[in-house]
Formats: structure tokens, sequence, C-alpha cells
């Protein structure tokens, strides 16, 4: 079988946007490829906010493992696994960034955007930076065929190819040429109109949000600013709410009504949000169903150490041959044990 690797940054709970952004296709992908989804905590580290005693880095992990398992991820065919469980990929990493260079590290669009978004000025540390290509580091350690990813992960894919196009040429080493697979939807807003939604901006809807949170989330929604009254003509062009409905609402032929309706000032924002609300819950209330589910603690740990242990496997496979490409020493685990005697 083909490989994929993908995954989420262990930053809190995971919410629609990386629903319709990656866990759709890892959800559909499963019976056809190997899958690996990484529980990316090193990278937590990159924000400075997580860098501190009082985030509890594992329990979230536990929690993004929680909320994939409830979107339909099958742990007897998929596995999870804690970035921090598998160390070769530290090795993987550290060895990828002498193919990167400074320049090429700063002009990463996904790394510029970050910077201004989350308003780190010249404060974001060297883990931030070569966020790259640790990620770069987390494909390639299993080899992965595919990365399912949103859109704004797609210039990471564009660097870790790079790194694997550098070291195949210099040394031969026969790394795989990792393929990006974006979504129908690669990016969705957040509710307040901003270019997307994520956690820092407080724009989400979460997969384990309550059902009374989600309608107040809704009916809270930007919409268009020059509507002032229900019988002014609007628009659906880059509105939200409709953006929303064309990636939720199954109904074709409601949400054609609505925005026909909506263009000649003919509904309310209110009804419009109403059905969003029931489309919107139509996703969510089975992913609620499917989470009590696992709530043991000790069942997620169980996942999460087969996982890693299976890709640690696969790491030490890759970590040897990039080594020996590379004409570095490799030692087995054995030869330290001899060594030691």
């Amino acid at each position: 079988m083909k490989r994929i690797l993908t995954g989420d940054n262990t930053t809190g709970n995971l919410h629609l946007g990386h629903f319709v952004g990656s866990i759709k296709n890892r959800v559909r992908h499963q019976n056809e490829y190997e899958t690996f989804i990484i529980l990316a905590d090193m990278h937590a580290l990159a924000y400075p906010k997580y860098v501190t005693k009082d985030i509890n880095l594992g329990e979230i992990s536990l929690q993004v493992l929680k909320d994939n398992l409830s979107c339909g991820l099958d742990p007897e065919k998929v596995y999870f696994f804690n970035e921090s469980s598998v160390p070769e990929i530290y090795e993987i990493y550290t060895l990828f960034s002498s193919f990167v260079t400074h320049s090429q590290a700063l002009r990463n669009p996904t790394i510029k955007e970050e910077i201004v978004d989350k308003n780190l000025g010249d404060t974001y540390s060297m883990g931030f930076l070569n966020f790259p290509t640790l990620m770069a580091a987390d494909i390639l350690a299993v080899q992965a065929d595919l990365v399912p990813v949103g859109e704004d992960q797609k210039p990471m894919l564009e660097l870790a190819r790079d790194i694997v196009r550098k070291m195949n040429h210099e040394y031969a080493i026969g790394l795989k040429f990792p393929e990006v697979e974006m979504s129908d939807i690669p990016r969705l807003v957040g509710l307040d109109g901003k270019v997307k939604m994520t956690k820092s901006l407080g724009n989400c809807i979460f997969l384990n949000d309550p059902k009374d949170v989600v309608r107040e989330k809704i009916m809270k929604m930007y919409t268009d600013p020059t509507r002032l009254r229900a019988t002014d003509p609007g628009k659906v062009e880059g509105n939200p709410v409709f953006i929303y409905h064309d990636a939720f609402n199954d109904n074709f032929d409601e949400v054609d009504d609505l925005k026909e309706r909506y263009q000649n000032g003919k509904v309310g924002d209110v009804e419009v949000k109403e059905k969003l609300f029931i489309a919107i819950e139509k996703v969510l209330e089975p992913i609620r169903e499917r989470s009590s589910k696992f709530e043991d603690r000790d069942y997620l740990l169980q996942i999460l150490h087969h996982g890693s242990k299976r890709t640690r496997e696969e790491a030490q496979k890759t970590l040897k041959q990039i080594k020996e490409s590379m004409n570095l020493l490799h030692f087995e685990d054995k030869h330290f044990e001899l060594i030691e005697n």
C-alpha cells in the first residue's frame, strides 16, 4: 500500500477548518492507504505561548487524537503518533536543515503570514522559523507518498520536495517525492470574515462545541456589511455565511434558493443562518456521538503507543538510509549494547 502522512498541531481542539481541509480526506483514504497521523507536539513549541509549564501538551495531544477518532478514523487502520515519541525525526530534521538556507526559510509564505497573524514581530524562535523543515522530516521519516493538507500548508510541502530533490541529487538517497492533495475547500474563512478560520483568532466552530454554542456562533457570523435590512439586495460572493452553506449544506436546491432570495432582498440573515446551523449540525452531531466512545484515557494512550512504535520502525529505516548514503557512521542499538558491555 502507498502511504499517507498528515496530522495536526497540538495547539488545541480541532475545528471545522481542519475537518474540510484535511480530516475528510483522511477518513476517505484510510481504507486505501497505510495512514500515519502525527500529533505534532514539537511543532506546538514553535509558538511562544505554548513554551510554558502551564500548558499540558500531552493532554492536548489526547484531545486532538479524540477529535480525529470522533470524525471516523479507525485506530485499527490508522497509526496515530505524537511527534515527541519518535526521536529519529529530530535527527532527520537536523540533517535536512543543512539543505535549507536562511533566506529560504524566511521567505516561506506561510511563515510570513503566521508572523503577521500572530503578531510575533521579531520574537519568533528558531523552532518557528524551522517549522517547515521539521514538517519535511515528519513526512520523509515514513516516506509518505501523499500528504493531504489545507492551502496554507502547501508551501511547506514544496520545501519538503526541494529538500528531497537536493539530497537525492547530491547523495542518490532515493527519498520519495511526496505528492500534495488539496481538499475541495482548501481554506475555510473565519466566522468573522477573516482569511481563514484559526484558533489564535478565536473565529472557529470547534468539532466538540455544544449545540447551543454552535448556534450562538453562527447567529453572530459576519455577513454583507452593506446590507442593513432584509429587503436590501445582498452580496453572496465572499459572504462567509454562503461560503459555509457551499461547504456544509448538501441541500443544493435550498442553497440556490437562499442565494437568489438574498441577492433580491427577499430573505433575512436569521433564516439564512438558521438553515446553515441545521446543515452544520448534520456534520457535528455524529462527531459528538462518536466522541462519547473515546473517554478512556488509557485506551487513547494505547493507540498512541501502538502508532508511535510503528512509526519509529519506519523512521529508523529512513534514518539509516540517509546516514549510509551521506557516508555517516550509523550504529544499530545492538552495537551500542556491545560497546557498553
